[in-house]
């Protein structure tokens, strides 16, 4: 320390005081991040290539392919290849185990200011090695590349999914993995060294300059422990993304050392994803214009509307509970029942009840009727309807979750038969079970039926439509009552039509899982209806005894 002395005009004595202070200072969250990087060796930072489709260069108009570990400098490199492809609005298709939240965010607003979709998938270039598979060989000199996207083990980890939530549309496969954890804010504690003058004015120090002098490191601190301006800054954005703030309870039940997946399921029902995309589409592919052409490559293609008759065209025969179908073929008919099976049944089979056409006030009767010749054995009932008589819909489905079936919605497809005729008089069996295939690619249940297939317990699908239905003024009441009944949002579904002027239409699966007209996902490798063995099949891999629907993802409650 050293003293000094000067003499002012009032000939008062100031003492000026030459110090060092040290002060300690956490010069704020350096890093914001969400953790759980632990590995090393782990992705490096991420990188934006402009890919087009090996198949279909004309018609596809190419994605962004964003793989990699989200860095500071990340939005910066995004921002560039946005100018680069200018009005031009390609999907981002991310693969990243997460990095930078506040970047992951600032990525997110620049995707939904630029009006881009969103999907989580892998890239694999054309002629890279399987180890390399987005090989800088393969990259031309522009930053452009030729190749194809995968879903199978793709994942959007950690931040990722703030970046991916920036999408117009966000879609993903089962076969690709959603994940969070808590965020972890990491402060970088720094030693700062000042060189501060005092001056003593009528025996009082008072500062009159600082200046910094040196700094050094003095450690980290890490907390995932959400501050209050952390805590706003991450359900504001959420809620700007159109994301439920239940991600955050995803996020604060999973460590930093560990990923909570959250499945397709529910990262619809909470508005992270906005679709499923089926076996057929792949990330990468737009989302279908209203008005897209049949031949456009392009995802969640809109329902062709075909109308719904008050009654059918044509009076078909009361069918038995065998199922027999009537010899003519109206473009609608009827609703029957086919007790169906696939394989062998004195061996190993699985079997459901085929529920096929329009529901008239004869249905009901006819569903008991065939329910009463099974005793107890509790069989799934797959529905493809273009809907029908709303009561005897009712009626339905208060029969099947008095039995507590599951419903789903599947085409099912008999031997011998022409595609024009798929449930052929000369393929049902006479007595017992029909011998079967049944697939959810191409099957509908509409209007109405969508109120027999809320009424499962589960009810779940695969790739196949749902519809709307709007009551009459006059049906409002029952309508609603027989909503809540099921555990289904009317207030929701009140919304949802009040919001459009049409009679029906497709519903989204996303949709569909917040209203809780569906719960679960059929998996990838199974069909609609193949979950219960024939009561004679011998115990298998296929036919485990006392087996459980099984449902991928776990289902959501009611």
């Amino acid at each position: 320390m050293r003293l000094a002395f000067s003499l002012h005009l009032k000939h008062l004595f100031s003492l000026i005081l030459l110090v060092f202070l040290l002060l300690g200072l956490p010069i704020g969250a350096v890093a914001s991040q969400a953790a759980g990087e632990k590995r090393p060796a782990g992705q490096p930072p991420m990188r934006f290539i402009l890919v087009h489709h090996l198949l279909c260069m004309e018609e596809c108009p190419g994605w962004i392919s964003a793989e990699g570990r989200i860095t500071s400098d990340t939005p910066a490199q995004l921002r560039k290849i946005l100018k680069k492809i200018g009005n031009r609005k390609p999907p981002i298709v991310f693969r990243s185990e997460g990095g930078d939240v506040d970047a992951a965010y600032a990525m997110g607003r620049m995707i939904r200011k630029a009006g881009l979709e969103t999907a989580v998938g892998g890239t694999r270039l054309k002629d890279c090695p399987a180890d390399d598979l987005r090989c800088d060989a393969a990259i031309a000199k522009d930053g452009t590349a030729l190749g194809n996207t995968y879903s199978d083990g793709a994942y959007c980890f950690s931040a990722c999914p703030l970046a991916f939530a920036g999408g117009t549309s966000r879609v993903a496969s089962q076969w690709a993995f959603i994940g969070v954890h808590q965020i972890t804010t990491i402060y970088n504690k720094v030693r700062v060294s000042y060189r501060i003058e005092y001056k003593i004015v009528n025996g009082k120090k008072k500062e009159i300059s600082r200046k910094e002098v040196a700094r050094k490191s003095a450690g980290q601190s890490s907390s995932t422990k959400l501050g209050k301006k952390a805590t706003v800054a991450l359900t504001s954005y959420l809620k700007e993304m159109g994301v439920e703030k239940d991600l955050l309870d995803h996020m604060m039940s999973a460590t930093p050392d560990s990923i909570k997946i959250v499945p397709p399921a529910e990262a619809i029902r909470i508005g992270l994803m906005t679709d499923m995309l089926s076996y057929s589409e792949w990330p990468g592919m737009p989302r279908c214009a209203p008005d897209a052409a049949a031949e456009a490559v392009c995802h969640s293609r809109r329902t062709v509307k075909t109308p719904v008759a008050e009654a059918p065209v044509l009076k078909a025969p009361a069918q038995n509970a065998s199922g027999g179908a009537s010899e003519s073929l109206p473009k609608t008919r009827p609703m029957d029942f086919l007790l169906m099976s696939n394989g062998n049944c004195l061996e190993e089979c699985r079997q459901w009840i085929s529920a096929d056409g329009d529901i008239t006030p004869d249905t009901p009767a006819q569903l008991e009727a065939v329910l009463k010749t099974l005793g107890e054995r509790k069989l799934p009932i797959v529905l493809q309807s273009n809907g029908g008589d709303m009561d005897a819909a009712f009626a339905m489905g208060r029969i099947i979750r008095a039995a507590g079936l599951e419903t789903s919605i599947g085409r099912t497809q008999l031997p011998n038969c022409p595609k024009l005729d798929p449930r052929c008089k000369a393929s049902i069996a006479k007595s017992g079970s029909t011998e079967g295939e049944v697939f959810a690619g191409r099957a509908y249940c509409l209007s109405t039926c969508t109120l027999v297939l809320m009424s499962g317990t589960p009810r779940i699908v695969g790739y196949s439509d749902i519809g709307l239905v709007r009551p009459t003024t006059s049906q409002y009441t029952k309508f609603f009552a027989y909503f809540d009944e099921m555990g289904v949002s009317a207030e929701t579904y009140e919304t949802m039509m009040l919001a459009t002027s049409i009679e029906r239409e497709k519903l989204l699966p996303s949709h569909a899982f917040k209203l809780g007209v569906i719960n679960g996902v059929i998996p990838y490798d199974e069909e609609p209806g193949l979950h219960v063995c024939g009561p004679e099949a011998k115990e298998s891999l296929r036919c485990p005894r006392n087996q459980k629907p099984e449902i991928t993802p776990a289902a959501l409650a009611n």
